[in-house]
């Protein structure tokens, strides 16, 4: 036969056999330590694309240089050896997301670690690495998130779509604030819409995501939550990926038009992580030897958060990004980088917090740049003379603490200060509805608890948002609407405070020490 011939009948036999052949990117395994495998060949793969190994083993590609590719092993056999195949998946590392992720505690890869096994119906596969949305695709943040905290609702409050930083040392209650905005969740306040949690876990202890889960079942919060975990136990690699699944996830929901909020404790094992993977594939270490990219990093994640507009569905991803100081040190790297990122801080401080101020939020150094848009018009407008008042009587705390000779108006300012430091006073797991904080502020900054003792104060104010749910359903009603609070309501309120202070003999006239 003739050449010609000879193809013709190949081809003929090939298109017969109906074969398609499929263009595969391979390389080979160079070397392979401290889950990090330099590859060559694999001319065609990207960053943070999925890797596949013959042993069944799963990485992806973080280092692209002219010889090699370094690949970040994530379930790994213990099995890869030097001249090993490897392919390319030609995809993004992604994750599987459908509703049933909802209730369950899952690892950074979206497999189930709580025990019972994870079946999806119709998954889908979001990407972790994705652009965040453009200006044109968001709408301004103008709806509040409900932490249930009086301290934060009324003067830093946190919008749906926002990203608000929860900053302090160790030990200060930073978990404590953002579980009890998980819990507060519940029961939707103000005819707002639910809101579904994630919590990421990020190199925690087993002991306290346990902890935590089972406070979270207690409460029944888990019926809208997602727990993503990567234990301190778990390798590097893990705890890098944690918060850009919990994201990946969040967006399936925010996609679906859902209002999401996603809790990422902390950022700085997050930060340590990455260090130690980008130390390991040799990146020229910078500042606190962290990559120079580590900004480049957060800010990728905290852009993801956002408000997207109507015609992209009106869905919410709110962050609330957890960041350790030490000594009450800001001016650390990734504290000044976490802050430039975000739209707000929530500043603990440990002085604070061993005073028995609780939750310890310095009022001073915590801000929303959202501000009074997340409120509603009634607590927008009791949170001004709030923050005014407690300012004053920490500058007169400081300016009088050694003077003993003091003005009527300024023991009056001091007293009404320390009341107002009283009722911010808060137990954990404790949330408050929206209707109890306007209440208890209003009952404050009107002076109608300064006659009261200071120990009593807490006590007072249970009994205040008792008698007025319980005796008076119209002012509880014109309350819940969120409108601004108009003379006729004021009067009507400060009317029934009165009342309630005759009945329980707690006297009129102002108490100074």
């Amino acid at each position: 036969m003739k050449p010609e011939e000879i193809i013709q009948k190949i081809e003929k036999e090939l298109y017969s056999a109906q074969l398609k052949p499929e263009l595969v990117n391979f390389g080979v395994v160079e070397s392979v330590g401290d889950e990090i495998v330099k590859a060559s060949g694999l001319s065609d793969a990207g960053y943070y694309e999925a890797i596949e190994f013959d042993d069944g083993s799963i990485g992806f590609v973080l280092n692209i240089d002219e010889d090699y590719i370094s690949i970040v092993l994530l379930k790994n056999s213990g099995h890869i050896v030097r001249g090993m195949k490897v392919k390319s998946t030609g995809k993004v590392l992604s994750v599987a997301v459908s509703n049933k992720l909802i209730g369950r505690v899952i690892n950074t890869l979206g497999q189930s670690i709580d025990g019972s096994k994870l079946k999806h119906s119709n998954p889908v596969y979001y990407p972790i690495e994705k652009t965040a949305p453009g200006i044109i695709q968001r709408s301004s943040v103008d709806r509040p998130l409900k932490t249930g905290i009086k301290a934060i609702d009324a003067m830093t409050p946190v919008g749906r779509g926002q990203r608000e930083l929860i900053i302090g040392d160790r030990g200060t209650g930073k978990t404590a604030i953002a579980v009890d905005a998980i819990i507060n969740q519940k029961k939707p306040d103000m005819g707002l819409k639910r809101v579904l949690c994630i919590y990421c876990s990020i190199g925690q202890k087993k002991s306290n995501l346990a902890s935590i889960t089972t406070k979270l079942k207690e409460e029944g919060a888990m019926s809208y939550t997602i727990i993503v975990a990567a234990t301190a136990s778990d390798p590097a690699s893990m705890q890098y990926i944690a918060p850009l699944t919990a994201c990946a996830i969040g967006e399936y929901f925010m996609d679906k038009g859902e209002d999401v909020l996603i809790v990422y404790d902390d950022l700085t094992k997050h930060a340590w992580a990455y260090r130690q993977i980008s130390l390991l594939i040799k990146r020229p270490a910078g500042r606190e030897a962290y990559p120079g990219d580590i900004f480049y990093l957060h800010s990728r994640l905290l852009e993801r958060a956002a408000r997207m507009s109507d015609e992209k569905g009106g869905g919410t991803l709110t962050a609330l990004p957890i960041v350790e100081t030490q000594g009450n040190d800001l001016s650390a790297y990734i504290p000044t980088n976490v802050v430039s990122i975000t739209d707000g801080q929530i500043y603990l401080e440990a002085d604070l917090f061993n005073s028995g101020i609780r939750p310890a939020i310095n009022v001073g150094l915590s801000v929303s740049r959202v501000g009074g848009a997340a409120q509603t018009k009634s607590m927008k407008q009791l949170a001004g003379p709030l923050r005014l008042e407690l300012s004053q009587f920490r500058e007169l705390q400081a300016f009088t603490q050694f003077g003993s000779d003091l003005d009527e108006d300024t023991l009056k300012r001091l007293e009404r200060g320390r009341r107002i430091t009283e009722i911010l006073k808060q137990a954990q797991y404790k949330p408050y509805d929206e209707l109890s904080e306007i209440l208890s502020i209003f009952a404050v900054t009107s002076g109608l608890l300064d006659n009261i003792d200071i120990d009593k104060v807490a006590v007072v104010e249970q009994q205040i948002i008792e008698y007025v749910k319980r005796t008076y359903p119209e002012t509880v009603k014109k309350l819940s609407t969120g409108a601004k609070i108009d003379n006729a309501l004021k009067a009507e309120l400060e009317k029934e405070l009165k009342e309630f202070k005759k009945i329980n003999n707690y006297g009129t006239e102002p108490t100074t020490a």
